[in-house]
């Protein structure tokens, strides 16, 4: 059994003054698409203008935190920055090492990227054991009765960046 969700919110977040950054991989095609489609309704949901949702891919899970790190310093420069982004990936364990290994450097490359670009990074990278573990949490497998995580993804970077990010009164 699966414990669904960011639990109960204090408040409904206006993003409506908001600009978040999705960056995906590639990889895993399906599964992402369904992902990156949750975390952009959920936005729209919360306020969250579709012209200041700014879509961005890279090659795989690994290229994430560089390709994040580029894509907010590239915003920047631009003179549109970034409220909060989200890196959204798929890895899926195989027979062999590989998985473990690009798991934990971009987990742990991800979370010490948010004092990098001083804004929130949402940790949008599924590490599953198996396909279905990963159609499951992209809400495509209905049977196994899981949600569509990339919801729950949109919702924290609008609250993060309402709470936290570079539009906060502090």
């Amino acid at each position: 059994m699966a414990v669904k969700g960011l639990g109960q919110l204090d408040q409904e977040y206006d993003g409506s003054n908001l600009k978040i950054g999705i960056i995906h991989a590639r990889w895993n095609r399906v599964i992402i698409d369904a992902l990156v489609e949750g975390a952009i309704k959920r936005m729209k949901f919360l306020g969250v203008k579709e012209e200041n949702i700014i879509i961005e891919s890279v090659p795989g899970s690994y290229e994430l935190p560089w390709g994040t790190k580029r894509f907010v310093d590239r915003q920047k420069k631009e003179g549109k920055p970034l409220d909060a982004v989200i890196p959204i990936g798929v890895l899926i364990k195989g027979s062999t090492m590989h998985f473990e290994y690009i798991s934990d450097s971009t987990t742990h490359a991800l979370m010490n990227l948010q004092e990098k670009v001083d804004l929130p990074v949402i940790f949008g990278l599924l590490t599953c054991l198996t396909e279905e573990q990963a159609f499951a949490r992209a809400g495509i497998d209905e049977a196994k009765s899981m949600h569509n995580h990339g919801e729950d993804w949109g919702a924290a970077a609008v609250e993060m960046a309402t709470k936290f990010g570079p539009q906060c009164p502090f």
